[in-house]
């Protein structure tokens, strides 16, 4: 193993990845501007949030390059500068909190709208703004300490803050999961909607797990090193890409939607009889013969989606 393997080189490598995540933000960040959503006619305008992080993002990501840039490119040669914290490293606690405090709050309003219970969504709160503030702390420590060799003074401040962050994703996904399993009703096509929702929620929120318990576990057996970095740096990025894919996904939902209801507005009992044969004749006379017809399983038409799950899914198109 090099002698830099444990410092720049987990270091660089939590910033590549955060550079690839960035990538995928703007991306989602230009899909968010060309769709037209509803999101300035709810309580809370969207596109606001949505513009803070992408900002907040673009600015993180443009200093931990300038920190790449100045241990690699500028201090070539220089291992001193290794021991002293820059302020691109301070920043990351107080970036990663804030951009977890703002989805961690929108997918507890999603909750809230989803199921009209302001306790759940009281929950969501309660755990959002003290990971928030102890992030924010953390922040305010390595500021003050400056020297990497005593970061571990703050280690209980890191626990606490990252401890709190793993709970609150965990308790916002399960009970995401809870509430669309509950929705199921045997409708295959409202069902399959479901399916995606929860392993969308399954997939964001185990993400951001994975990185806060990587980071955690990095900084509390590993301090002296920036192993911890390679999970911390890019933890801020996968919270943006976690809100901005729910918010993107409310598209596809809708077209779900309007596939399995039809755009024409028809009547929801209609498939009684779409495959009734509309030359049938009012002549109550009986027929003179009869005819014994193989009906095919294709054949059946299939019952309506499961109306009261549907209606529960505006919920999340608005």
């Amino acid at each position: 193993m090099g002698q830099y393997d444990l410092t720049i080189g987990t270091l660089l490598v939590g910033i590549f990845l955060n550079t690839f995540l960035y990538g995928l933000v703007t991306y989602q960040f230009a899909a968010y501007h060309r769709t037209k959503f509803n999101d300035n006619r709810i309580p809370v305008d969207f596109r606001y949030m949505v513009l803070f992080l992408f900002l907040l993002d673009s600015f993180h990501s443009i200093s931990v390059i300038y920190l790449a840039w100045y241990f690699v490119v500028t201090n070539y040669g220089n291992p001193a500068v290794l021991a002293v914290s820059l302020w691109p490293y301070e920043f990351t606690p107080a970036g990663t909190a804030l951009a977890s405090f703002v989805t961690q709050i929108y997918l507890g309003f999603r909750i809230w709208r989803l199921t009209g219970s302001m306790f759940l969504y009281g929950v969501v709160i309660s755990l959002a703004i003290p990971s928030f503030v102890l992030g924010l702390a953390c922040s305010i420590g390595a500021t003050i300490i400056k020297v990497m060799a005593e970061l571990p003074d703050i280690t209980s401040l890191a626990i606490a803050w990252l401890s709190m962050q793993v709970i609150a994703d965990t308790f916002i996904t399960i009970t995401l999961i809870i509430i669309f399993v509950r929705w199921r009703g045997g409708f295959r096509k409202t069902d399959l909607i479901l399916n995606q929702l929860i392993r969308g929620a399954v997939q964001t929120g185990l993400f951001a797990v994975i990185f806060s318990l990587g980071d955690l576990v990095t900084f509390v057996v590993c301090p002296n090193t920036n192993l911890y970095g390679m999970f911390a740096i890019p933890v801020g990025r996968i919270y943006t890409n976690t809100l901005l894919d729910t918010l993107l996904t409310r598209e596809s939902i809708k077209a779900e939607m309007v596939t399995t209801n039809g755009s024409s507005g028809r009547n929801p009992m209609s498939w009684l009889h779409s495959n009734t044969d509309s030359s049938r004749t009012t002549d109550s006379t009986p027929p003179q013969t009869i005819q014994l017809v193989t009906i095919r399983d294709s054949d059946i038409p299939e019952p309506p989606p499961d109306e009261q799950a549907q209606s529960k899914l505006v919920a999340l198109v608005v």
